[in-house]
């Protein structure tokens, strides 16, 4: 049977870590098994239990402190990422061969790792050669995504990381239950955009036309191939968990070698009650 992984991705602070502990006490409640493996050299607290730590082989700290690197945290970091890369063996001790394995890669903020260094493409590639099916999870701050131009400069980081790791992806404005009344009701336009509006925005009026036609077929490009869109995380809302659940689920085939299990009676709650073979046939005839 295969396995299955999610690459939690996205800039420093937009809820990685918190969104892995969600779902790792969401996956509780519906009778799942969901495991952590702590990618970010640098992180100083999580609230999960970790199955590996990447600190446990390597940590920013020891490479910045180190006289003969000399690197700060930004070097330091990708020195320490690559030598992860080198290590791969030891990763592949931490997970084991167990089947049908779900497991969360808590990464890294670093957008450099998911543009052009070949670091994250080469964890994918080996994850693919492990028989896992892996789904890139690519999360953004709502508090920064409120007005035209950040959200444009969102996308365009989701886009990066979609286009280099050449995986599925699932798009995630996490933070929702911070925002207020006021500013939830002004995002929910940029949870399905219509671009071409989105140009007529105030906010992105620019005095060169230069920046002013590139800025258009960006948004053409977005809204005409339907690249990215973004679903709503908000941390309390079980029912939304597990609507982004199911989207990633899906996007990888979780499920389907599952055998079927009837629900059971004294369970009120249909959120542990879920029936992905019934969920994932309901997508196929629509």
């Amino acid at each position: 049977m295969p396995r299955y992984a999610q690459l939690v991705m996205g800039p420093a602070g937009s809820g990685k870590s918190t969104y892995c502990s969600t779902m790792v006490q969401h996956a509780e409640t519906i009778n799942r098994s969901i495991q952590v493996v702590n990618l970010d050299p640098a992180a100083e607290h999580f609230s999960y239990p970790v199955m590996a730590d990447i600190r446990e082989l390597i940590e920013v700290d020891d490479v910045m402190e180190d006289d003969s690197l000399r690197f700060g945290p930004n070097g330091g970091l990708v020195f320490c990422m690559e030598y992860f890369a080198n290590n791969f063996d030891w990763l592949e001790e931490c997970l084991g061969h167990v089947e049908d394995d779900y497991i969360l890669f808590d990464c890294p903020g670093q957008i450099e790792l998911y543009t052009h260094l070949p670091v994250m493409k080469q964890l994918v590639e080996q994850l693919q050669q492990w028989e896992f099916r892996v789904c890139g999870v690519f999360l953004v701050d709502s508090q920064f995504m409120v007005e035209s131009f950040k959200f444009i400069s969102g996308v365009m980081a989701a886009l990066s990381a979609m286009v280099s790791l050449e995986i599925p992806q699932v798009n995630i404005m996490t933070k929702m239950d911070l925002l207020s009344n006021k500013s939830k009701k002004e995002i929910e336009k940029y949870l399905d955009p219509d671009m071409y509006s989105m140009m007529e925005d105030k906010a992105l009026t620019l005095r060169s036309k230069k920046f002013k036609k590139l800025t258009e077929a960006i948004c053409g490009l977005i809204d005409d191939y339907s690249m990215v869109r973004f679903l709503p995380f908000d941390r309390t809302d079980e029912e939304g968990i597990n609507i982004v659940l199911q989207h990633i689920d899906f996007s990888i085939q979780y499920g389907e070698d599952l055998e079927f299990k009837e629900p059971k009676e004294s369970e009120e709650d249909p959120l542990t009650n879920t029936n992905y073979d019934e969920f994932f046939q309901d997508k196929v005839e629509d």
